[in-house]
């Protein structure tokens, strides 16, 4: 089903008005597109949000927009963004857990490339100066990938620091928008070829808005890369000594096959980790390290996972270190349409859990699923556990219906 979709979203099908295209829009509105995502509009989210609610779980309010190519387009998505929050204003208290924000979407993705190009040249050479450069936590690691910066860089040019500067307010609107809501605002990752000037945007925005033991600005960390738990370290322990409270969502990851391709391509080992044994073990071993920093400071995580065992070993160690059920500084994520076992597994255990909800008109939301799911392929596969309660489920009813 993800290859026939990515095969018409991607076909001249969908360049042109025509019956097909408008019969083929309205089918995946009503099956694919309602099963993933909360609506087209920031209002059918919100109805959604309050049906969530309901049932006990929360929702990260996600307008999927990304890589965006110019300032206009980059301004109409930041009031996307602020009407987002906004909105999460207006629902149930405490219904929203989040807003997600990825920076493609407020920055142009062909500046990120040049600012990362130029962080990663000063990693590797600490007397390169960039004038433009504000106070961040550390972005790289000793095991970090420099390898998509192989020749010196061009400074930025006067127009590209103000386009930065741009994006930078941009950011900044948007995070005290969040302070005025009182809801955090999570900054998705993306691929590493942008990642260090992701990371030095979301570090200088918390920095500047994560105060008084709330943090309200999360980075993430995507623990299928190599480097991931040493930057994690490296990030906190700067925190904590610049008295910063620091909020992470931790993830697997989502971009593995462009990112093993392009090392290869460039002749490099792939920054990611060998197998997936090695990626549970650095998810968990971040969890641990995060579940410990919440125990013993103002810090808070997301832990984003569809993996139970995973789950277990969370909820297990919050347990015994004596994080309380409710703790506002833990929350577990799944995403819409996805892994609801264990989801309403975590919340009748009594921890707060949310699922991450996309919301946008459909054409603008069906290729950045269809990407996800391509890149997430293994997640379609639902899991033994799924299956089996699934086939409970439509015994019992079967029954019901019956007798």
């Amino acid at each position: 089903m993800v290859d026939f979709g990515m095969w018409v979203m991607n076909s001249r099908l969908m360049e042109t008005d025509n019956i097909l295209r408008a019969a083929m829009i309205k089918t995946v509105r009503h099956t694919f597109f309602e099963h993933f995502c909360a609506g087209e509009d920031v209002v059918e989210a919100g109805r959604c949000i309050k049906k969530v609610n309901e049932s006990g779980l929360r929702g990260m309010l996600v307008f999927a927009v990304e890589y965006t190519g110019d300032n206009d387009a980059c301004d109409q998505n930041l009031k996307g963004f602020l009407d987002t929050v906004q909105s999460a204003m207006s629902l149930p208290p405490s219904s929203v857990s989040s807003v997600v924000v990825k920076i493609t979407a407020i920055c142009p993705i062909s500046l990120l490339e040049r600012v990362s190009d130029l962080l990663r040249w000063q990693q590797r050479y600490p007397s390169f100066n960039l004038p433009w450069k504000q106070n961040s936590f550390p972005l790289f690691s000793d095991s970090s990938p420099l390898y998509h910066t192989l020749k010196k860089p061009e400074p930025l040019t006067l127009q590209e620091e103000h386009d930065l500067q741009l994006g930078q307010e941009r950011l900044w609107k948007l995070c005290e928008k969040s302070v005025q809501a009182n809801i955090p605002l999570t900054v998705d990752a993306e691929k590493t070829a942008i990642q260090p000037a992701i990371d030095y945007l979301t570090y200088s925005a918390a920095i500047k808005y994560n105060k008084d033991d709330n943090p309200i600005v999360y980075g993430t960390i995507q623990a299928y890369l190599k480097d991931a738990k040493e930057r994690l370290l490296l990030a906190t322990k700067a925190a904590d000594k610049m008295r910063v409270p620091m909020g992470f969502k931790v993830v697997r990851g989502a971009y593995m096959s462009s990112e093993s391709k392009l090392a290869s391509a460039l002749g490099y080992d792939s920054p990611i980790h060998n197998s997936i044994q090695e990626t549970h073990a650095c998810y968990n071993d971040c969890a641990s390290f995060m579940l410990e920093k919440i125990a013993n400071s103002s810090d808070a995580v997301i832990l984003a996972t569809h993996n139970v065992e995973s789950g277990r070993l969370a909820a297990t160690k919050a347990l015994d270190l004596g994080i309380r059920k409710g703790n506002p500084k833990l929350e577990f994520a799944q995403l819409y349409g996805m892994s609801d076992a264990l989801s309403f597994g975590l919340s009748n255990a009594g921890f707060l859990v949310s699922k991450y909800m996309p919301y946008g008109p459909v054409e603008k939301v069906i290729p950045y699923l269809l990407r996800r799911a391509e890149e997430n392929r293994g997640l379609l596969s639902t899991s033994s556990i799924d299956k089996e309660l699934m086939r409970k489920e439509l015994k019992r009813r079967l029954k019901a219906a019956i007798f």
